[in-house]
């Protein structure tokens, strides 16, 4: 996503800019920093100028000028919707980022859109909503929800599985192809951070979700408190073999079993089945995951007297 290309405002900036993009092909970089650096003086408020100029000075090795390029970044511009934030996580001894900023997700995912398919499927032989259906085989389920569905590949892949569908996404141009697919009986221009406890489903669905959360209590709590008694909530993440949480380079976070199994159990799962499985290529190598399926909830005495059944301790 070549989010530096946008203009700065100021012509000047701007052919600057054109100049030190010329020295850094050329493999230049110290030149092109000085040329950016020095324009930057004239367009201090540029969220796209300074995410370029961390870009360059962590490929030549300046860890901290590469940091302090991508805080000007997020200064500028607090919603972070070029991810300056999470590039400088990555650099950083301890990340802090929880979950992708909510503008960078939909914008890469409004971008990305209209060939999101072809590239996912056909280019990295993306597998999650197979996986999950696979894990999932000859059982039916009556309301059922696809968090973060994108396009509507999960959609596709359930919509003979459930009596009715409704699937929630944060980017507008994928939720206009999930339409399209004409599988789906609501679709909601969602960001999760924000949902908030009300219907209730027999089956939650996040396939290659999970991976722009870093911390996973919040939406498994949710889940939890969203399914109904005898409910399930399927979903992939992206294996870490470690650390409860890593944000990897590809920006995206992987999660371990320890972990996994931690918040889950916190949410009140009393079942929780974890396989391994590929759930799609990148750059050619495999990408190893957790196809994870979580169930028996303790049923609770409704004490909030709005007439459901249960309701969440």
């Amino acid at each position: 996503m070549a989010v530096w290309t946008a203009s700065s405002g100021d012509l000047v900036v701007d052919r600057r800019l054109a100049f030190a993009e010329g020295y850094a092909a050329e493999g230049d970089l110290a030149a092109a920093i000085g040329i950016l650096a020095e324009a930057m003086d004239l367009v201090p408020g540029w969220a796209a100028g300074w995410f370029r100029l961390g870009e360059w000075r962590a490929e030549a090795g300046d860890r901290a000028g590469a940091i302090a390029a991508w805080d000007r970044a997020v200064a500028a511009d607090p919603s972070d919707m070029l991810g300056a934030g999470l590039k400088r996580d990555l650099v950083r001894t301890h990340p802090v980022a929880e979950a992708m900023p909510a503008a960078f997700v939909e914008a890469l995912f409004d971008q990305y859109a209209a060939h999101f398919d072809t590239a996912l499927v056909q280019s990295l032989d993306y597998r999650a909503p197979w996986l999950l259906r696979e894990a999932l085989a000859g059982r039916h389920w009556g309301r059922a929800m696809d968090l973060g569905c994108g396009t509507g590949l999960a959609g596709q892949v359930f919509r003979d599985a459930v009596d009715w569908l409704a699937g929630c996404d944060l980017s507008a141009a994928m939720l206009a192809q999930a339409q399209a697919k004409g599988v789906y009986d609501r679709l909601d221009k969602t960001d999760l951070a924000t949902l908030e406890i009300g219907e209730r489903f027999d089956l939650i669905l996040a396939a290659d979700v999970f991976v722009y959360l870093g911390a996973l209590e919040r939406i498994t709590a949710w889940c939890a408190g969203s399914l109904t008694a005898g409910g399930t909530l399927a979903f992939t993440v992206e294996a870490e073999p470690a650390a409860p949480v890593t944000l990897r380079e590809s920006r995206r976070f992987a999660h371990s079993r320890a972990y996994i199994d931690e918040v889950l159990t916190a949410a009140g799962f009393a079942r929780v089945v974890v396989t391994e499985a590929v759930l799609r290529q990148d750059r050619g190598a495999p990408i190893d995951g957790f196809v994870v399926l979580a169930e028996g909830l303790a049923p609770r005495l409704d004490r909030q007297g709005d007439g459901e059944g249960f309701a969440l301790a």
